[in-house]
C-alpha cells in the first residue's frame, strides 16, 4: 500500500506544473472575456474585437500545450535492442576491448553516426539497446527517447521528436496569448492603476491579468526566440551544451543542413501546416542527414542507408544532470545523468530550464 501511495504522490508533484499552468490560463480567460471585454469594455465594438481575436489565438495556444503534454514519446525500433543473451554477454564482459567488438559487431547494420568520445557505439544500461544518433535516455520517463531536446516539467513530458514541433508553437502561441492580453488591457490597466472610476474586484482581475501577461511574456520571448534558433540550426538544446562527435570531430552544426532545410525537418515541407500543432516532422526519429552523410533520405528503417561503424565519438552533457553522459567508459559509471538518474541531485529538485 505504501509504495503505490508513493508513487500516486510522485504523479501529483509531476502533474502540479501542469494543473499550475492551466489554472493561470482558466483564470486569465474569465479575467479577461467576462471582466474586461464583456463588463468593462467601453462600446460594443470593443467588446466584439476584443472577443473574436482573443479565442482564436487562445485556441491554437490550448492545442499546442495539449499535444506537447500527451504526444507520447517515440523510442529506438526493436532492431537496435540486444537481445537479452546479447546484453548479458555485453555485460558480463570485463574487458574492454572485447566490450568495443561486441557491440561494434551489433551495430555496424544500424544507421549510427555518433559514438562515445572513445569510439564506442552509444549503449543505454537501462534499455539495453544502441542509441540512434540524437536519441538520449530520460530517467523521469524511463525511456529513450529519439531526438530528445530535453525533459519539460512544465508540459509533464519529454520534448523531443515526438512533439519539438508542437512545443516551439506552444511557446510562440503562448508569447502571443500575453502580447495580446497586455496590449489590449494596457488601456484599461492605465486608467485603474492612475485611480480611475472603475470599482469593485474587476478592477484588481484586469490590473493582476496586464501584470501576469507582462511576466509570462518577458520570459517567453528568450525562450522562444531561443528555441526558433535551434531550429534553424538544426541542433537540440542537448546538442547545443554539447556537440555530437562524428568522425571529424565534435560539431554542434554537423546535423545543419541550410535553415530553410532545418526549418522542414521540424515543421515541414507544407507552408499550410507550419503554424498547426499536426506532426509534419520529416523523418523517422532515426535516422538524420548530416555533413558527413547528406544524402541519407527521410525512410522508416527498412530503408535508411547502413551506416558503418567507424565514427568516432558522442558526447552529451547538460547542467541539471537530466540526460545521459557519454563519455569514455563503456559500462559501469558513465552515462549517469539521465541513464541512472542523479540520487544526490534529481531532476524533480533541480528542473532542467524555464520551460
Amino acid at each position: 500500500m505504501a509504495p503505490r501511495v508513493c508513487i500516486l504522490c510522485c504523479q501529483a508533484v509531476k502533474w502540479a506544473p501542469v494543473v499550475f499552468i492551466s489554472a493561470i490560463v482558466g483564470w486569465s480567460y474569465y479575467a479577461y472575456v467576462v471582466q474586461m471585454a464583456i463588463l468593462t469594455a467601453d462600446t460594443i465594438a470593443e467588446k466584439i474585437i476584443f472577443l473574436v481575436l482573443y479565442h482564436p489565438i487562445l485556441f491554437l495556444f490550448v492545442w499546442s500545450y495539449y499535444q506537447t503534454i500527451f504526444a507520447k514519446a517515440k523510442t529506438p525500433p526493436k532492431e537496435f535492442f540486444l537481445s537479452q543473451t546479447e546484453w548479458q554477454q555485453l555485460e558480463s564482459e570485463t574487458n574492454e576491448n572485447n566490450q568495443r567488438d561486441k557491440l561494434n559487431n551489433f551495430a555496424k547494420k544500424l544507421p549510427i553516426q555518433n559514438r562515445t568520445i572513445a569510439g564506442f557505439p552509444r549503449y543505454c544500461e537501462k534499455c539495453k539497446c544502441v542509441k540512434p544518433d540524437r536519441c538520449h535516455h530520460c530517467s523521469v520517463c524511463s525511456i529513450c527517447v529519439l531526438k530528445m531536446d530535453h525533459h519539460c516539467p512544465w508540459v509533464n513530458n519529454c520534448v523531443g521528436f515526438h512533439n519539438y514541433k508542437y512545443f516551439v508553437l506552444f511557446l510562440g502561441y503562448a508569447l502571443l496569448y500575453c502580447i495580446y492580453v497586455a496590449v489590449s488591457s494596457l488601456k484599461y490597466f492605465i486608467s485603474f492603476w492612475s485611480g480611475g472610476s472603475a470599482t469593485g474586484v474587476g478592477r484588481f482581475h484586469i490590473l493582476f491579468l496586464f501584470f501576469v501577461a507582462v511576466m509570462f511574456g518577458i520570459s517567453l520571448i528568450s525562450l522562444f526566440g531561443y528555441h526558433i534558433f535551434l531550429t534553424v540550426h538544426n541542433r537540440s538544446t542537448l546538442e547545443a551544451f554539447r556537440a555530437p562527435i562524428f568522425q571529424t570531430g565534435a560539431d554542434k552544426d554537423g546535423f545543419s543542413l541550410g535553415s530553410r532545410a532545418n526549418f522542414a525537418e521540424v515543421f515541414g515541407d507544407k507552408k499550410s501546416h507550419w503554424f498547426l500543432p499536426i506532426f509534419t516532422s520529416l523523418g523517422d526519429g532515426v535516422s538524420y542527414a548530416s555533413r558527413l552523410q547528406p544524402t541519407i533520405s527521410y525512410n522508416t528503417m527498412g530503408t535508411t542507408p547502413r551506416a558503418e561503424t567507424t565514427n568516432l565519438g558522442d558526447g552529451v552533457t547538460y547542467p541539471t544532470r537530466t540526460v545521459d553522459l557519454d563519455s569514455d567508459g563503456l559500462l559501469g559509471q558513465r552515462q549517469r545523468w539521465m541513464e541512472e538518474g542523479d540520487t544526490e541531485s534529481s531532476y524533480e529538485n533541480k528542473g532542467i530550464e524555464s520551460a
